[in-house]
């Protein structure tokens, strides 16, 4: 590897907009990636159903979808930035594991439409019965 830049100088490159730096710096940094992308994981739920290489996938999603390049200045930072990304992916990643678990994928009921079901006649109680979307708000309603 005599000859070639470093992970450093090809961070600054990459900083400046070059795209020929991100490619050559990528397969240099990945099995680093991998190694803390592991890690981090491995410290997880054993239920865990993300992956290391979509974990970093979506770190490298992340970095690429800047609307200013991020000027880096050196290794250290880089694997920083990337390792605090991480931990924010695989905590969205559990927060919307539990929104599912609890109903997260529900629709939203409003005020009015609450106050419609309050306020609806016994002989409408009969066609709401009949949305799909309503049923489970009918538990413990009049029949």
């Amino acid at each position: 590897m005599e000859g070639s830049p470093s992970v450093s100088h090809l961070l600054i490159a990459w900083g400046r907009g070059e795209p020929a730096a991100l490619e050559q710096l990528t397969p240099r940094v990945y099995n680093e990636l991998r190694k803390l992308a592991r890690s981090y994981l491995r410290r997880g739920r054993p239920s865990q159903s993300l992956q290391p290489t979509a974990l970093i996938n979506e770190v490298y999603l992340r970095l690429l979808d800047q609307p200013q390049p991020v000027q880096w200045k050196d290794r250290a930072r880089f694997f920083g930035v990337a390792a605090r990304l991480m931990r924010l992916i695989l905590v969205d990643h559990a927060r919307a594991n539990q929104a599912a678990k609890r109903g997260g994928a529900a629709a939203a009921v409003t005020l009015d439409d609450w106050l419609f079901l309050l306020t609806a006649p016994r002989t409408c109680w009969r066609s709401i019965r009949l949305l799909p979307g309503w049923r489970p708000l009918m538990n413990g309603w009049p029949r």
